[in-house]
């Protein structure tokens, strides 16, 4: 088992274990998850639904009754177990939206099975109907959701940082650069988060193929997924020795990485569907002060490229772009230390999770 800080609850549950950990004062109940290596639809079904029985199952015998119930979509069938726990509970519901699904399931082409898309559709509707309030982390998700369904009370609820844990006056970099074999004269382009279909980070190898006679540029694709394994063969095919694979730290080292690099790039695909999303890594790097190369359209353009001038946009799946983006900063380093600057002072102003905290609260108090 991980080292959690404190164990209450420990039992076997079908050969899989199940405990309740005490984090800064807050119960955390943890139960059982399917999980495979294959990446098959069946799979990613019992991935789904496994963690939908055992969530139910341990929340009904564990949990008390409560004011309110929130659920976190994706994945959208975890509301089977919302609603169920919602009702048994005697509590309102509160759908939190991250992601649009299945709309971007269908469009990524993740979910083909009509029969399912059907079925999911059917239990998106139902989900935002059943509940309170449904909170969006981009007004883009929330206009969505107003349009298709006007009668639902729709809350803005982004991604925001915490200040104080991502503060590059007290973070030290703990010599990452030396640790990985990086110089002090290098300059690292990072990628940070999940390796799936959604990033199109095919973009971040592309860009460093026209890089290869600057051996003091290097790209750095840190995290895990379902791409990652393609792109570290497409690295291997076009011999590109200036990019880095890790894998995924734990949160406690994500300060002193971004401490140690130079940009954070931050694309998406080019699909319409993104016209409203907002990356949450986005605002890690902004607290950091590390500019921001952003591959991101729409919403996300015009806060943090246009009103908090903080980012350089280059359009998605554009490799020239990505291209010309890089040299800008490589080329104007004043230039990239000021929009490292506006990040963290918009981050300040605009995405304090101390302050979307309360705002919370004041609308739950309102909804109790």
């Amino acid at each position: 088992m991980p080292n959690y800080p404190q164990y209450e609850i420990y039992e076997a549950y079908r050969g899989k274990s199940y405990c309740v950990e005490t984090m800064n004062g807050i119960t955390v109940h943890r139960s059982s998850i399917f999980v495979s290596r294959n990446k098959s639809i069946l799979n990613r079904l019992r991935n789904y639904f496994s963690f939908v029985v055992s969530s139910a199952l341990k929340g009904n015998r564990y949990l008390g009754n409560f004011d309110f119930l929130l659920c976190e979509s994706p994945p959208l069938f975890l509301g089977y177990s919302a609603l169920f726990l919602a009702k048994r509970k005697k509590a309102k519901l509160i759908f939190n939206v991250s992601d649009l699904w299945p709309e971007s399931a269908e469009k990524l082409g993740v979910v083909t099975n009509r029969f399912l898309l059907k079925m999911a559709y059917r239990l998106e509707a139902r989900l935002y109907k059943r509940s309170v309030m449904v909170t969006g982390q981009t007004q883009g998700i929330c206009a969505s959701i107003k349009q298709r369904f006007p009668e639902v009370k729709t809350y803005w609820l982004p991604n925001g940082a915490d200040l104080s844990y991502y503060d590059p006056t007290v973070t030290v970099a703990e010599n990452w650069r030396r640790k990985h074999g990086f110089s002090d004269t290098d300059l690292l382009f990072l990628y940070a988060g999940i390796i799936g279909m959604a990033q199109g980070l095919e973009i971040i190898l592309s860009a460093a193929a026209q890089f290869r006679e600057r051996p003091d540029l290097k790209f750095i694709l840190l995290g895990s997924g379902p791409e990652k394994e393609k792109l570290m063969q497409l690295k291997r095919e076009q011999q590109l020795n200036n990019v880095y694979f890790f894998d995924a730290v734990p949160k406690s080292e994500m300060p002193a990485v971004l401490k140690a690099v130079n940009v954070a790039i931050i694309p998406l695909r080019k699909l319409d569907l993104f016209l409203g999303a907002i990356p949450s890594k986005l605002f890690e790097a902004l607290s950091m002060q590390i500019p921001v190369l952003l591959g991101v359209d729409g919403e996300a353009r015009q806060l943090f490229v246009e009103q908090g001038k903080c980012a350089v946009y280059f359009e998605p799946e554009n490799t020239d772009e990505l291209v010309k983006a890089i040299k800008l900063l490589v080329q104007n380093p004043e230039y990239a230390i000021e929009l490292g600057k506006n990040g963290r002072r918009f981050v300040e102003a605009h995405f304090n999770r101390d302050t979307i905290a309360r705002n919370l609260f004041n609308q739950l108090q309102q909804l109790a």
